[in-house]
C-alpha cells in the first residue's frame, strides 16, 4: 500500500473542493519525479532559486538522493500540484513531521521548498496549498506548523503572515 506520507500528493487546478480533498496518487515520489523532472525547475523558478538550483538533465546526483530519502521517510511528504488542463507541474512544498522535546513533546510541521510558477502566483494556488499542509499537521497531531523565509522574500513573508503565522523567532543558518 503505496497510501503513506511519502506518497505524491496530486493537488489539481480547477478542483472546487479545498486541497484537502484532493487524492495521493498511488506511486512514490522518486518514481514520479524521475520521469518527470519538473519539480526542480520549479524551485529554479525565481530570483533566488535560480542561483542555487540546477534543473539541468541528466539531474544531478543529490536530487536523486533528497527524492530517495523523502521517499524512504514516512515523516516526509512532497506535495506536488498539476495543471488538470496540460499535466503541468505548477507547485510544490515539502512537508516534514518533526518530533520534539521541548513543548512536552510536541511534534511540528516544518513547511519548506515552496514554489508556485510564475504564471500561477497570485491566483490563490499557495493558499490552498498551505490550507492542505497545515490540514494534515493537525490530522498527524503536531502543535504547531513552522517554516522560514528568506529576507529577500518580503512579498513570501506577507502571504505568510497573511495565513497567520508570526515571526516569532529569529532563524539563523551555517552553510557547510
Amino acid at each position: 500500500d503505496r497510501d503513506s506520507w511519502a506518497t505524491v500528493l496530486r493537488i489539481v487546478l480547477g478542483n472546487p473542493d479545498k486541497a484537502a480533498a484532493a487524492t495521493r496518487a498511488g506511486v512514490g515520489v522518486l518514481a514520479m519525479l524521475l520521469c518527470d523532472w519538473k519539480v526542480v525547475g520549479l524551485l529554479a523558478d525565481d530570483v533566488l532559486g535560480a542561483r542555487r538550483e540546477n534543473p539541468a538533465m541528466p539531474p544531478d546526483q543529490r536530487y536523486v538522493a533528497a527524492f530517495a530519502a523523502i521517499d524512504a521517510d514516512t515523516n516526509q511528504f512532497l506535495a506536488v500540484v498539476e495543471d488538470r488542463a496540460t499535466g503541468t507541474i505548477v507547485g510544490c512544498l515539502q512537508l516534514s513531521f518533526v518530533p520534539g522535546l521541548s513543548r512536552l513533546g510536541m511534534w511540528r510541521g516544518q513547511i519548506e521548498s515552496v514554489r508556485i510558477a510564475a504564471r500561477h502566483r497570485g491566483g490563490g494556488l499557495g493558499r490552498r496549498m498551505f490550507e492542505w499542509a497545515i490540514a494534515e499537521c493537525r490530522a498527524r497531531g503536531c502543535g504547531l506548523v513552522q517554516l522560514t523565509t528568506d529576507k529577500a522574500r518580503p512579498d513570501a513573508r506577507r502571504f505568510y503572515e497573511s495565513l497567520g503565522f508570526a515571526a516569532s523567532h529569529e532563524g539563523m543558518k551555517l552553510n557547510l
